[in-house]
């Protein structure tokens, strides 16, 4: 014999609750009463549970948010660097501009949306957006032979597509 106890549906425990005679008079209405209350109290605990999720999503939101925007700070404080240092030599403000935009690109793939850009690759759909054709006799059609602009992410965690230009077909 078994120890263990089968799962029980709400009708199961309905049946326990009930005596198995039928209630007479006084003994209905209470059964009743008592079944109505039972049915109050699990829509008030559903209620509870309801604004206890409500409440911790709004939580993880804003941890995640604060999380996201600590990332970015060393950033911003960098071009703020960059400005100051904007009257100084020319060759050192690019420098520094694309050591920031470094620092970015790292903090996206950090979060998990990594920059690519790769040429020469067959054109993706899922991951690129043609933004124009070219004619390039050296290359396959529906091949990437510019990146116009680099996507972000990867799968179901993307930001947005590359912008691409695409080699056509030779007539």
């Amino acid at each position: 014999m078994s120890t263990e106890q089968e799962p029980t549906t709400p009708q199961d425990e309905l049946s326990q609750a009930l005596p198995p005679e039928q209630p007479e008079g006084d003994d209905h209405a209470a059964a009743l009463d008592e079944l109505q209350d039972r049915w109050r109290r699990a829509l008030a605990d559903l209620d509870n549970l309801r604004k206890r999720h409500a409440k911790e999503m709004d939580a993880v939101r804003n941890e995640e948010r604060a999380r996201t925007a600590a990332a970015w700070l060393p950033v911003v404080d960098n071009l703020d660097l960059a400005l100051t240092h904007a009257g100084s030599d020319p060759s050192a403000v690019v420098e520094g501009v694309k050591a920031v935009r470094d620092q970015a690109v790292d903090v996206l793939r950090r979060l998990g949306h990594p920059r690519y850009e790769e040429t020469g690759v067959p054109f993706d759909p899922a991951v690129h957006e043609v933004v124009g054709t070219v004619d390039d006799p050296d290359t396959e059609p529906n091949t990437v032979v510019q990146v116009v602009r680099p996507g972000y992410g990867e799968g179901s965690r993307q930001l947005r597509p590359a912008a691409v230009m695409v080699s056509k077909r030779q007539e």
